[in-house]
């Protein structure tokens, strides 16, 4: 009620200071639509044969676009993996060890089980050697083009051999 008053009181005041002309409501039809002016835009841009958006197609691939893309990729997917990785030991029965020994049973030999430690830790590995990396530009270090290409290369290297190294234990 208060706030009503005090709006009233304060329209009164301004009106009785200002010109009439500015306190006359003027309601200015406009001169198009919303919907006309989307009509104009896109006959506009079919017309000059535009792409609805910059379409990733665009785009000459690079080493720090792609690597971009693959750090996103395998935060999501290390994100995905611990996920399931904590509801698997809630809800599958049984205990780590016994899982451990299932997995032993199988005889799967150990070409396949370091390719399978190597898969499992590679994208751990990238991410982290990746995310080194950003901090890096975060401090305003390694921007410029061959920075960022050296850095990129450093970065998949030590993915390669921290990935390898851990595997083999």
């Amino acid at each position: 009620m208060a706030a009503l008053l005090l709006r009233h009181v304060g329209r009164r005041c301004l009106r009785a200071h200002l010109s009439p002309q500015l306190c006359i409501r003027n309601a200015v039809p406009l001169g198009t639509t919303a919907k006309e002016e989307m009509e104009r835009f896109w006959s506009k841009n079919t017309s000059l044969n535009r792409p609805l958006s910059p379409h990733i197609s665009i785009y000459g691939w690079s080493l720090p676009m792609a690597m971009s893309i693959c750090h996103r990729g395998t935060g999501i997917a290390l994100s995905a993996g611990v996920s399931l990785f904590g509801l698997s030991a809630l809800l599958v029965p049984g205990s780590f060890e016994s899982h451990l020994e299932f997995v032993k049973s199988l005889c799967l030999g150990p070409a396949l089980i370091h390719t399978a430690k190597f898969a499992l830790v590679f994208p751990l590995m990238y991410h982290t050697w990746n995310g080194i990396r950003h901090l890096m530009w975060d401090l305003g270090k390694g921007l410029t083009i061959s920075q960022l290409h050296q850095s990129g290369v450093a970065g998949l290297g030590l993915t390669v051999l921290s990935s390898v190294g851990l595997a083999a234990m």
